[in-house]
């Protein structure tokens, strides 16, 4: 998993409540067996016509001044619905690596952590302050700190709170597979120990 320390990229803003992970990758697309590729399909049927091929103009991430956007700011409740990792994986593969939100599903939450995309809550006023900064500032930069625990850009600052040991795990890339293996050698020791 690719560590999380500093971050500055472009912003991208989904004026959206209760986004759900059928929206962030429909089901048709969950065939995949690898965790790579899925990005092309984010949000496919906000960001195409009906036709799948041709882009909705008016949606969000289609705009030219979020083109390689990286953090991403939506309203409350979002990864709601199944508990499918492929929305992480589909955020991830597009190029977000941090998701900023008053609140998130719970399984979405978690699933950011072990894929290595940083979801941040902060305050309904303090998201609608981003809101309105990216709508006077198009292609507005921000930095995410995750050792600062801060966001800031365009002459702003906002601190958020997380977990201490999600938030090592993240500076460290250590995914669960990763934090097993930190445990190598004891688990050899205790393996050619044991009788079959």
């Amino acid at each position: 998993m690719q560590s999380f320390t500093v971050h500055t990229g472009i912003v991208a803003t989904m004026d959206r409540a209760n986004v759900d992970t059928d929206q962030i990758i429909p089901k048709q697309f969950l065939k995949r067996i690898e965790r790579t590729g899925f990005g092309q399909f984010l949000f496919y049927d906000w960001r195409f016509q009906d036709d799948g091929t041709t882009p909705n103009t008016e949606f969000e991430l289609n705009q030219a001044e979020v083109k390689g956007s990286s953090i991403l700011v939506a309203r409350q409740n979002f990864g709601s619905g199944s508990s499918r990792e492929h929305a992480v994986w589909a955020l991830d593969d597009y190029g977000f690596r941090a998701v900023i939100a008053p609140s998130f599903a719970d399984i979405f939450f978690n699933n950011c952590f072990k894929n290595g995309v940083l979801p941040i809550v902060l305050s309904e006023e303090e998201v609608s302050q981003i809101f309105e900064l990216a709508e006077q500032q198009p292609s507005l930069e921000m930095t995410v700190d995750l050792e600062a625990q801060t966001i800031s850009g365009a002459g702003v600052t906002f601190s958020f709170d997380i977990d201490p040991s999600r938030r090592h795990n993240l500076l460290h890339g250590l995914d669960d597979i990763a934090q097993t293996l930190q445990h190598e050698e004891k688990i050899n020791e205790y393996e050619d120990k044991r009788t079959w």
